[in-house]
């Protein structure tokens, strides 16, 4: 694996994972939170129990923060899980009322912590894109 593909991995591998981990156990309440947010970008995510989208949620995230972590996972599986994971957090910050201006696309101050995760979809792009070819200078 080239340097830079771990590196693409490494990073929002870890963070996903961290993520994931903090959220076992996740009380129904914090989860139905969430839960409302997320039904946005991807409705049927609305059908699950909060306790159901709470261990979906935190599994899901332990499943792709560890996919990505793992090297014998190969790019392009580890590059669509991301993809997967940060399309819906992206569907979900266009389509929750109030996270972006009226132009639809720039965040507002409450959407600025979600707008992050186009970083996660460029760089699953980037990982679906390399497949983990060797390159010579890396």
């Amino acid at each position: 694996m080239a340097l830079s593909t771990a590196v693409l991995r490494a990073v929002p591998g870890a963070f996903i994972l961290n993520s994931g981990i903090g959220k076992l156990g996740l009380p129904a309440e914090a989860a139905e939170s969430l839960q409302g947010m997320a039904a946005q970008g991807v409705p049927p995510l609305g059908k699950l129990t909060p306790e159901q989208f709470g261990k979906f949620l935190s599994y899901g995230e332990i499943a792709v923060g560890a996919a990505l972590l793992l090297p014998f996972v190969p790019t392009r599986v580890a590059g669509l899980g991301l993809a997967a994971f940060s399309g819906s957090m992206v569907s979900m910050y266009l389509r929750t009322p109030g996270m972006t201006e009226a132009d639809g696309v720039r965040p507002t101050q409450d959407g600025t912590a979600v707008a992050k995760d186009t970083w996660l979809l460029a760089i699953a792009a980037a990982l679906l894109l390399s497949g983990g070819k060797r390159s010579a200078d890396a």
